[in-house]
């Protein structure tokens, strides 16, 4: 599939583009193919719901210290319907298995669930959809 539809597709499922799509879609387009199947088994229900499983892609990037990738799945999480219960609860569990720093590694993400706008200019941060939205 080429690099602009799988974007597309992105775009659909989570609510926005990340902007390091975009850039690997300009430097590698052959990653796509592969980076679909990962994210169709994510972001489709399954066993398990799109929203948890995105909840729980949520906990690993902060296990993995990446503000902006918790950013990012953070507005996915929104997208899927997560409920502020939920997205508290998974600070439960971010807090238990990777303590103080993964909680923080949150920061800008829980802005979003706030309603405001976290901050700007990761690869990881959302693109602006096609028209300016």
């Amino acid at each position: 599939m080429e690099p602009k539809k799988v974007i597309a597709n992105i775009d659909e499922k989570m609510g926005f583009t990340p902007e390091i799509m975009n850039m690997m879609g300009e430097l590698n387009p052959e990653l796509f193919e592969h980076y679909k199947k990962c994210d169709d088994g994510i972001q489709t229900d399954g066993a398990l719901s799109a929203k948890v499983k995105v909840l729980m892609s949520l906990a690993v990037m902060a296990s993995q210290r990446c503000d902006a990738c918790c950013e990012s799945q953070m507005r996915s999480a929104l997208n899927h319907g997560a409920t502020k219960e939920e997205i508290i609860e998974t600070m439960n569990v971010i807090f238990i298995t990777s303590g103080a720093p993964g909680v923080a590694s949150c920061r800008r993400a829980l802005k979003l669930m706030e309603g405001g706008e976290a901050g700007a200019g990761h690869g990881c941060v959302p693109g602006r959809r096609p028209g300016g939205h």
